[in-house]
């Protein structure tokens, strides 16, 4: 028989392992609150582009440790983060391009589509860049030839697709990932790479002049400006592909920040609603060195035309910025032919006379009225 005092010891012992078993138990949960805590998921573009920076940059302006975290999670183009914002669990917010955007409308992607998506912000430009075998001299030229255009439903086969289209261009889409298409071009086996990514964009950097590879301008036709940006690539932007006397031509994209369909009142869309007031309140931070030079393209007061804002956002900036003075017309008149003429002397081509800017000019005021629809 035990004497009382092991037995004693006995219940002592299993009485420990209870506690501590107890302990542990009603721990996790606790650990699994701390973590969850706040958290707001951001699907970025492919690791290729400049999103996932862009997201970093907020993670480390928005995070405080406590009750605010931002999770990038890489996507794989806008295409597949507009369905993941609809289906997938847990993605809160991504970045998608606005011509992306459209176009899911256009083709009915999603029936309603603007009834569920709404935007935080509209966020910088992303330039279209086309990088070409040293043969091939112009765009004209890759007529029924084979050019990559990053992943099927990725922003850039939609956009490439949309822009060879208004050019009248037909050519022969191919879907590598941009790092195998790279390799693919520098042996030939393609004519040139297409790809939506703000500049300078890393892919691009170390490529040297002597590879041959060369960035194809961008023809600026009334069809094609009045869908894109005008804007150029430069010898500060690729050091070793633009001669610095030979900007390139070519047109830009605008990313937006979209947000899913959040169940008002709900954890998340209350992690949502804190995210936007620490990412507004927290702006100027993000335009100071450190962070990727494209903040300094943002406004986050600019309007994505044709959808909505996400109302929190919307009613932080009701509440913290008055409203702008709408511009002076005689001075954007101005303004634009001064623009004009400085293309003009770059490019080395003729002066454009007074009627041909104010045509010129009357086009850019056309396109401004469709994007206001």
């Amino acid at each position: 028989m035990k004497s009382p005092t092991t037995a004693a010891a006995v219940v002592a012992v299993f009485a420990t392992a209870i506690a501590l078993a107890t302990s542990a138990s009603t721990a996790v949960p606790t650990d699994i609150a701390v973590v969850n805590r706040g958290v707001v998921e951001l699907e970025t573009g492919r690791a290729a582009g400049i999103s996932v920076r862009i997201a970093e940059d907020l993670a480390n302006v928005i995070d405080d440790g406590a009750t605010r975290r931002v999770l990038p999670v890489i996507g794989k183009g806008s295409l597949q983060n507009i369905t993941d914002l609809k289906l997938l669990r847990g993605v809160d917010v991504a970045i998608v391009q606005a011509d992306v955007l459209d176009y899911a409308r256009q083709q009915n992607y999603f029936p309603g589509l603007e009834s569920w998506v709404t935007y935080i912000a509209k966020l910088y430009n992303e330039e279209f860049h086309l990088l070409a075998r040293r043969d091939v001299k112009s765009v004209a030229e890759l007529a029924n030839q084979q050019v990559n255009v990053d992943l099927r439903g990725a922003g850039t086969a939609i956009t490439a697709g949309r822009l060879f289209d208004l050019l009248n261009i037909p050519v022969t889409p191919t879907y590598d990932d941009h790092e195998v298409a790279l390799e693919k071009l520098r042996k030939g086996e393609i004519a040139a790479i297409a790809f939506v990514t703000g500049k300078p964009a890393p892919l691009f950097r170390d490529i040297a002049g002597e590879d041959g590879l060369h960035f194809l301008a961008i023809p600026l036709k009334p069809a094609v400006t009045a869908v894109y940006v005008p804007t150029r690539l430069t010898v500060q932007d690729y050091p070793g592909l633009v001669p610095s006397d030979q900007p390139v031509d070519t047109v830009a994209v605008g990313a937006v920040l979209a947000a899913a369909n959040l169940q008002f009142g709900s954890d998340r869309y209350r992690n949502l609603v804190n995210f936007v007031e620490a990412f507004f309140t927290g702006f100027q931070s993000l335009l100071e060195p450190g962070h990727h030079p494209k903040w300094r393209e943002v406004s986050i007061t600019a309007e994505l035309p044709g959808w909505r804002r996400f109302p929190p956002a919307d009613q932080w900036l009701q509440r913290n910025v008055p409203a702008a003075a709408p511009p002076n017309l005689q001075d954007l008149k101005t303004i634009f032919s001064r623009f004009i003429d400085e293309r003009q002397q770059a490019a080395g081509g003729q002066p454009m006379t007074q009627q041909e800017k104010d045509q010129l000019f009357g086009q850019f005021e056309l396109w401004q009225k469709r994007q206001i629809r």
